[in-house]
């Protein structure tokens, strides 16, 4: 197994939601689900571009299609929630840091007038 793709165990719990093209079926075979499948599951984990897709998983139009296919049909939530439903959140890590910002970057726009002491106290 390489980093990022789905184990054995995982891929038997989420196979039922791919089922094999039938014998016979008029058009183009299908590529295999599972590493396009993959393919969805390392850029959902790896946070890359559709473009730097591994060429193991098949071309990345390919596996795009396939992942705009499976959102509208509802299998990937589905998918997703089925492996969600076991998570190990032993190795979970949630970053805390706080970062002041500095005092003439929020928000105003760049030479705008700003009201001086004085003209506060006389309103």
């Amino acid at each position: 197994m390489r980093r990022y793709e789905l184990t054995d165990s995982e891929w038997e719990r989420i196979a039922k939601y791919f089922p094999e093209k039938a014998e016979g079926t008029p058009g183009r075979p299908t590529k295999p689900n599972r590493p396009i499948v993959n393919g969805i599951v390392w850029i959902a984990r790896s946070g890359a571009p559709w473009r730097d897709l591994p060429e193991r998983y098949g071309p990345w139009e390919t596996v795009y299609t396939r992942f705009r296919e499976l959102i509208t049909n509802g299998v990937l939530v589905k998918m997703f929630q089925e492996l969600n439903m076991d998570a190990d959140f032993q190795d979970l890590s949630l970053d805390t840091t706080s970062i002041k910002v500095h005092q003439h970057a929020v928000g105003a726009k760049k030479g705008a007038l700003h009201p001086k002491s004085d003209d506060l106290a006389e309103a």
